[in-house]
């Protein structure tokens, strides 16, 4: 497994204790999103995926405990699977999930086939990488994607750090849905929805790019 920094805090005591903070149910993770922007994350999925067949194989890089992946087997979606880089939050994962494939694995290196999947999606994973290993997990997304690739990260209209929990090489904000198609040419936008929070100025954006 490739040895980053970041890799390094989020699989080790640092990873373990932000996933003992965040270890929340499916219906805690809504109403966090209510609080944040006033509509639930189910809201969201249905919005960019209402025309997707239930049945489709969807990959999340950087699945945590499953609440994402939960969120969608309730919408109704059968053939889900979860790459998790720490091991004590897969065991979690694995203990409150039914019928969704989580296994340990880097983002560097996701361990499917070319194209194995029909969608592949991060949410709140990119911001955790360093900007020199930015295009590397692009690049295996993109790899791993037969079609489609979804997001929601944090936003910003420049790649800027972010200090976090007085650390400095732990999160980044940015566009990455122009950098995924400024580094693909055969990717185009789909929808993208900035989701603006009713507390602060900052700014998340979801975004579903496709394949041409």
């Amino acid at each position: 497994m490739k040895k980053t920094e970041q890799i390094e805090q989020w699989s080790g005591e640092f990873g373990k204790q932000y996933t003992d903070r965040n270890c929340m149910t499916l219906e805690e993770m809504e109403n966090l999103w209510i609080g944040n922007y006033g509509f639930t994350r189910s809201h969201m999925n249905e919005i960019f995926l209402r025309s997707i067949p239930l049945d489709v194989k969807i990959l999340e890089v950087g699945s945590n405990i499953g609440n994402q992946l939960l969120c969608l087997q309730k919408a109704g979606f059968t053939n889900l699977y979860g790459v998790e880089l720490q091991a004590y939050a897969v065991e979690i994962a694995k203990s409150r999930t039914k019928n969704i494939n989580i296994i340990r694995g880097s983002a560097f290196d996701i361990p499917y086939k070319d194209g194995y999947f029909d969608i592949v999606f991060t949410s709140g994973l990119l911001i955790h990488i360093a900007p020199q290993d930015i295009n590397a997990v692009f690049d295996e997304i993109y790899r791993c994607s037969k079609r489609f690739i979804w997001g929601a990260e944090y936003y910003c209209d420049q790649y800027i750090n972010v200090p976090y929990r007085e650390q400095n090489a732990l999160m980044w904000k940015g566009d990455f849905s122009r950098m995924y198609r400024e580094r693909f040419r055969n990717l185009q936008l789909v929808r993208e929805e900035f989701m603006k929070y009713l507390t602060n100025d900052n700014v998340d954006a979801m975004y579903f790019l496709e394949k041409k």
